[in-house]
C-alpha cells in the first residue's frame, strides 16, 4: 500500500517533468525538420518516442503518468533524447522509483566562494578542504600551524602524499604505523568511486614508486571499518594530543569535503593547544 501511494504521488510530477523537458528542445537541435504545422513548442511526443525506441502510445501513457513499468535501459535512452544533465537524470530515476545509476566521480579543484570565509571563522579549530584526490585546496591558519600546508610545494599539497613522503607529516601523525593504513583504506573508497580519473591513478602510481609502505598497504587491499572520529597528533611543545575530527560535505557535486579538528576537551593538555595556536605569527595577524 505504501509503495502504491508513493508512486501515485510522483506520477503527476513525472508527467510535468517529461513534458517540460520535451518542450524546451527544438527539433533542429536533434536534426529534425521543424515543419509548418507544429502547434506545440519543442518536440512532439511521437518524435521523443521514435528517438527513444518505443511506441508513441506507450510513451504517451508514461507522460500522462499512467501506471506502467520502465526499464533502466529505456530511462538512459530517454535521458539522452531529452538532453538531461546529471542532476536531471537522477531526478528522472527517482520519479519512477528506480535507483539512480552510479556515476564515475572526478577530481575538481575549484572552491565555493564562501568556503575560505567559513574556514577563517573557525579560528581555533584546524580545518581544511579536500577534493576527491585528497588535494588540500584551502585551509585556515590553525590548520596551517598544525599541518604546515603552506610549506609544501603547490603540486605536492596533497594529504596522502604528505602522509607518506613528508617527514614532518609522518611525525605529526602519532603512531603513524597504525593511522596510515586506515587512511589508505579510506582513500581507497574515493579511488574506487572514480575509475576513470587519471589524476587519482597518477597519484597512486607515484606513491607506489617512492613510498614502499604505501605500496605494501595499497596492494594488500585491506578495508578497515569506519573512522571513529579520533586522531592522535604530536604537537611541538605539547606532546601527543587527541583530537576529535569530522568530515562535512562542502560541495556534493564536486566531491569537496571540509575536515574539522577539535582538541578533545577530556585531554589534560587540551587548553595548551589554544595557547600554542595563539603563539603562531599567522594567528596573531588574524
Amino acid at each position: 500500500m505504501g509503495a502504491s501511494r508513493s508512486l501515485a504521488r510522483t506520477r503527476p510530477e513525472l508527467s510535468d517533468f517529461l513534458k517540460s523537458r520535451r518542450e524546451r528542445l527544438s527539433p533542429e537541435t536533434l536534426g529534425l525538420p521543424r515543419g509548418n504545422r507544429r502547434r506545440t513548442p519543442g518536440l512532439r511526443r511521437e518524435e521523443v518516442a521514435a528517438l527513444a525506441g518505443v511506441g508513441v502510445t506507450w510513451y504517451t501513457w508514461l507522460e500522462q503518468g499512467r501506471d506502467i513499468g520502465v526499464s533502466t535501459g529505456f530511462l538512459d535512452r530517454l535521458a539522452r533524447v531529452l538532453r538531461l544533465d546529471a542532476a536531471e537524470r537522477r531526478h528522472l530515476y527517482l520519479l519512477v522509483h528506480r535507483r539512480p545509476p552510479t556515476e564515475s566521480k572526478r577530481t575538481w579543484c575549484t572552491m565555493p566562494d564562501l568556503a575560505q570565509r567559513l574556514l577563517d571563522d573557525l579560528s581555533h579549530r584546524p580545518a581544511y578542504v579536500l577534493n576527491l584526490r585528497w588535494d588540500v585546496l584551502a585551509w585556515n591558519a590553525a590548520a596551517d600551524r598544525v599541518f604546515a600546508f603552506s610549506a609544501q610545494p603547490p603540486e605536492r599539497r596533497n594529504l596522502l602524499w604528505m602522509l607518506f613522503v613528508d617527514d614532518a607529516t609522518r611525525r605529526l601523525f602519532d603512531a603513524w604505523e597504525q593511522q596510515a593504513p586506515r587512511l589508505v583504506s579510506s582513500f581507497r573508497q574515493d579511488y574506487a568511486s572514480a575509475p576513470e580519473d587519471s589524476e587519482i591513478e597518477q597519484l597512486v602510481q607515484e606513491l607506489e614508486g617512492v613510498a614502499p609502505d604505501f605500496k605494501t598497504w595499497w596492494r594488500q587491499q585491506d578495508i578497515h571499518g569506519p573512522c571513529l572520529g579520533r586522531r592522535s597528533l604530536f604537537i611541538p611543545d605539547i606532546g601527543t594530543l587527541d583530537f576529535e575530527h569530522m568530515t562535512l560535505t562542502l560541495d556534493e557535486d564536486r566531491h569537496l569535503r571540509l575536515v574539522y579538528y577539535a582538541a578533545c576537551a577530556s585531554h589534560p593538555r587540551h587548553e595548551m593547544f589554544d595557547a600554542w595556536l595563539e603563539a603562531s605569527p599567522a594567528m596573531e595577524e588574524n
